[in-house]
């Protein structure tokens, strides 16, 4: 059975050094976070330790530097804004597990939180070598001075075989974080025990990143809903529409996988909705000029053959978001368009608007999805369920074991 943070609480770890795996990886621009969702959500186990007197060294990645130190992908702007959103005494080691990690380590006190260098600065983390990887493990490990303990809260790092995630829970005892069993708790009812009408809705830019997700959930789910920039990839190769300049994985055009999506719905009887209407651009751009067209006759208006699709149309988007109304399980991952544009936001708005209404149980699937709910300007509280999961939730969506999981016993 797994150990819990609860378990940890209750052995005691006053004094302690506690490592803890953080999903900290957020996006920057100019030196400073433009979403800080994950170092919220992330902040809840680091205060809890630190609350029980723990000394909490936490290790997280930021991007992907190429095993080395670069700059830009340094930890600084997160342990910034994470010392703004929180009372606690947080500083930031310069290195990973070298001279400023060891002495930052050693200066510890109870109740305060070192934040550690990208873990991807080195290459062992996420080395192919097993005892490359162990080795890293080892010497995070040592940075807890014996009496240590590690807690895996990343659940968007667990389905890597890295150091920091797999290898490091051979090294210390090991439990499990809050929002990793909460992810965990979410993605079993939505695979298991979603109450019904169950509607999943997938959006996003291409089909490649999704395919396994849909074969896996329309034997699950009652209705499966398109949007996104796939649409245009599904549209050509089962249905023979022409897109225009819209994007197009041409290299599955002929994948049985993608062909045979209707009739895999149909042999479970899901109701795979695709998108009737299409938000077509004269080019790629916030200012472009648009119109709506008809999924089946998207060249045939004033752009024709040069036409670039950019977002899901009104009929479409108020289509969806009845599904939604109707449904008592909504899990929603990835936009409806380019949602960043305001021009053509309006699909994902929609959908948003009408997950946020329900009162259905409603999970957004991180990523794209859950910067899309911020940047639009919902309510976070308005949904059940905002995952940090990200392609971890994906992978377990498709029915795959997740390294971190099982290195925790689970």
């Amino acid at each position: 059975m797994t150990a819990t943070l609860e378990n940890l609480l209750a052995e005691g770890v006053e004094g302690r050094k506690i490592l803890v795996r953080s999903d900290l990886n957020v996006p920057l621009k100019d030196g400073k976070v433009t979403d800080d969702g994950r170092i919220r959500a992330s902040l809840p186990v680091l205060e809890k330790l630190a609350a029980a007197g723990a000394r909490v060294i936490v290790t997280a990645h930021l991007g992907r530097p190429k095993g080395q130190p670069d700059p830009q992908y340094s930890l600084a702007p997160v342990a910034a804004r994470m010392a703004e959103l929180t009372s606690l005494a947080v500083a930031q080691a310069e290195d990973l597990t070298g001279e400023s990690a060891k002495a930052s380590a050693a200066e510890l006190q109870n109740g305060q939180i070192l934040l550690l260098e990208n873990v991807r600065f080195d290459p062992r983390e996420t080395s192919k070598d097993d005892a490359e990887r162990a080795e890293l493990a080892g010497e995070l490990a040592a940075l807890t001075a014996g009496n240590g303990a590690f807690v895996n809260d990343a659940f968007g790092a667990v389905h890597r075989r890295h150091a920091s995630v797999a290898d490091i829970a051979e090294k210390l005892p090991a439990y499990q974080g809050d929002l990793v069993a909460a992810e965990l708790e979410v993605l079993k009812t939505l695979t298991e025990n979603p109450a019904r009408p169950y509607t999943v809705v997938l959006g996003g830019s291409k089909v490649s990143d999704k395919i396994a997700v849909i074969e896996n959930l329309i034997p699950k789910a009652d209705t499966v809903i398109i949007g996104g920039g796939m649409v245009f990839t599904l549209a050509k190769a089962i249905m023979k529409y022409p897109i225009g300049k819209s994007l197009v994985e041409n290299d599955l055009l002929e994948d049985p996988s993608v062909t045979g999506l209707m009739e895999l719905a149909q042999k479970h009887g899901t109701t795979l909705m695709f998108p009737t209407d299409i938000v077509m651009a004269s080019e790629f751009a916030a200012d472009a000029d648009h119109e709506v067209r008809p999924v089946e006759d998207l060249e045939n208006g004033s752009y024709g053959a040069e036409a670039m699709g950019l977002d899901i149309g009104p009929a479409s988007a108020e289509a969806f978001a009845e599904e939604i109304r109707r449904s008592k399980t909504v899990f929603w991952n990835g936009p409806m368009g380019v949602f960043e544009m305001e021009a053509f936001s309006g699909g994902t708005r929609v959908v948003a608007q009408a997950l946020a209404e329900s009162e259905a149980f409603t999970v957004v699937g991180g990523g794209d999805s859950a910067a899309a709910v911020r940047a639009l300007g919902f309510d976070e509280s308005s949904f059940g369920h905002i995952s940090t999961g990200g392609g971890a939730s994906l992978e377990y969506l498709e029915g795959k074991s997740l390294p971190g999981i099982e290195a925790l016993g689970a």
